[in-house]
């Protein structure tokens, strides 16, 4: 019996734990370069530090697609990622604020998200 207690409370401390991962993948067009693109992925970081939403890029070296690219959009938990998807769609309304240029300028380097899936992620 404790060392059925024992995992029950390991499992539960380990889900309350879990980070949140967006996974979208999707291709550049011809007119925007990888420099260019992780241009704005770095000005995205800063905007995102501030909701605890960070990205990295990933592309493929060994891949039968070598076109697709993965953004890897990494927050603490489902909340934390929740919060920042709610204030960047809010701001979208606004031409002027910082999400809605820097979905201008993604929008000009890339062909659109070909899917998009989130993960639980564990230590």
């Amino acid at each position: 019996m404790k060392k059925t207690l024992a995992a029950l409370l390991i499992l539960s401390a380990s889900a309350a734990q879990a980070g949140h991962l967006d996974v979208i993948s999707f291709t550049l067009n011809e007119k925007c370069t990888l420099g260019q693109y992780l241009e704005v992925v770095e000005d995205f970081n800063e905007w995102g530090s501030t909701y605890g939403y960070q990205t990295e890029i990933a592309v493929p070296s060994f891949s039968d697609n070598l076109e697709t690219i993965y953004w890897l959009g990494r927050s603490a938990n489902a909340e934390a990622f929740g919060k920042a998807h709610d204030a960047w769609e809010a701001a979208q309304t606004d031409a002027n604020s910082v999400p809605a240029r820097l979905m201008q300028r993604f929008g000009e380097c890339g062909g659109g998200n070909d899917t998009r899936r989130a993960y639980r992620t564990f230590p």
